[in-house]
């Protein structure tokens, strides 16, 4: 399997596992990611602003498991 494909396997995966418990999550509404309820500044760019709402949660994961990663997350720069 191409790295390509295996990357959006991956993101599939995390996509589905968040579909299924939306209410653990928000999106920041500064860069988009995908964060849990738990943190109050998005890990990738201090963001402060989330949006909830379990439908824009379902739809933002339906989003990013469909492309390939365009950013660059603090994990990437560990």
């Amino acid at each position: 399997m191409p790295p390509e494909d295996s990357h959006l396997s991956e993101r599939s995966e995390k996509a589905a596992k968040i579909i299924a418990q939306p209410g653990g999550f928000k999106v920041c509404e500064s860069c988009d990611s995908i964060v849990t309820t738990r943190v109050a500044l998005c890990p990738n760019c201090s963001g402060y602003r989330f949006n909830e709402e379990a439908g824009a949660v379902i739809e933002q994961a339906r989003a990013l498991a469909a492309r390939a990663q365009t950013t660059v997350t603090h994990q990437d720069l560990q």
